[in-house]
């Protein structure tokens, strides 16, 4: 038996400033959703494909010291799209980690921009190559366990 991701689920405080920002950040079609004020939903496709869906069921932020999702992270094909996604990100005014694009690690080509959404939730876009001309961070700070 194999597995692969299917969608992903993520609460959010207000759905509709969080479909907005996924949308204007990575392009996603609205697929679906419920109105029904005490089951708002969003479902987030991309090529027909669900990608995410977003639950309207918190209140405050995210909390990294909990255990749950440490951060969600998103493969584009190079390093320019990563490039292009970085410009989009800072238009939206989230919070941008290790001041923009980085490698994964000190030597490593791969690489990408991590940031949160509006609710706190840490998320990557990241190319397998390319990344290798910025500086990594700090090396007791691995990216992928950016925080």
């Amino acid at each position: 038996m194999s597995f692969t991701t299917g969608h992903v689920g993520l609460n959010v405080s207000d759905l509709d400033r969080s479909v907005g920002f996924y949308r204007k950040i990575f392009g996603f079609d609205l697929a679906g959703e419920s109105a029904e004020e005490a089951h708002r939903y969003a479902f987030l496709a991309q090529d027909g494909t669900l990608v995410l869906t977003l639950w309207q069921q918190s209140e405050d932020t995210f909390a990294p010291g909990l255990p749950g999702l440490h951060h969600l992270s998103f493969q584009v094909p190079d390093i320019d799209a990563v490039r292009r996604a970085e410009a989009v990100v800072r238009e939206t005014g989230a919070t941008i980690h290790h001041g923009g694009i980085v490698p994964h690690r000190e030597g490593g080509s791969s690489g990408g921009l991590f940031f949160e959404d509006p609710d706190g939730i840490r998320l990557e876009i990241y190319a397998p190559s390319g990344a290798d001309d910025r500086p990594a961070p700090r090396s007791d700070v691995p990216t992928c366990g950016f925080f």
